[in-house]
């Protein structure tokens, strides 16, 4: 390796190490698929590892590297969109399902909380994508609203707007299943 790359090598570990985790739980959170969150998030960096420059100058590189993980996102699915799928029962997949995860799931807490999570995942996939989009950014990821907008590009009112329609409609969901209703709303 020559004293360039060595450089290069050095100079992306510094800029990225630190939005990694994040960067890589954000393309999870859109994609809800490992695999596929693992191509993304590789897309990702190979595509910034040639601007190393560029990030070295912005004073914080996350919200920017969001965005550009957020439009190869949308990039890809504007592409896959395109293309025919065939549905595939769990049953047909290699690998094991989440109840057969290692674990104790006997309890009744247990098992309610994993219900719980389905649930909640449940009534995120009911979300348009540009709701679920926001509301993941931002109660999820804990990005601000004005981080949001460096992500997305959205005007700032429409991102208000999306994440106050997203929670209602998430609320809606939730409290129309059977295990939530009656439940006391955290604020």
């Amino acid at each position: 390796m020559s004293t360039f790359e060595s450089n290069q090598a050095t100079l992306f570990e510094r800029l990225l190490k630190p939005h990694m985790q994040r960067l890589y739980r954000l393309a999870y959170r859109l994609t809800h698929s490992k695999p596929e969150a693992e191509d993304l998030f590789q897309d990702v960096l190979t595509k910034v590892f040639t601007r190393l420059d560029e990030i070295a100058e912005l004073k914080d590189p996350g919200p920017w590297l969001s965005r550009v993980l957020y439009n190869q996102f949308v990039d890809n699915h504007r592409r896959y969109a395109r293309q025919r799928l065939y549905k595939v029962d769990e049953g047909q997949l290699p690998g094991r399902s989440v109840e057969t995860l290692p674990g104790n799931l006997d309890s009744s807490s247990d098992s309610e909380r994993l219900h719980d999570i389905r649930s909640l995942e449940a009534a995120l996939d009911r979300l348009s994508d540009e709701h679920r989009t926001v509301v993941l950014l931002h109660d999820a990821e804990g990005y601000k609203l004005e981080e949001i907008h460096q992500i997305t590009g959205d005007p700032l009112g429409t991102i208000k707007s999306r994440l106050h329609r997203a929670r209602a409609r998430l609320r809606e969901l939730l409290e129309s299943e059977e295990p939530f209703a009656g439940r006391q709303r955290v604020s």
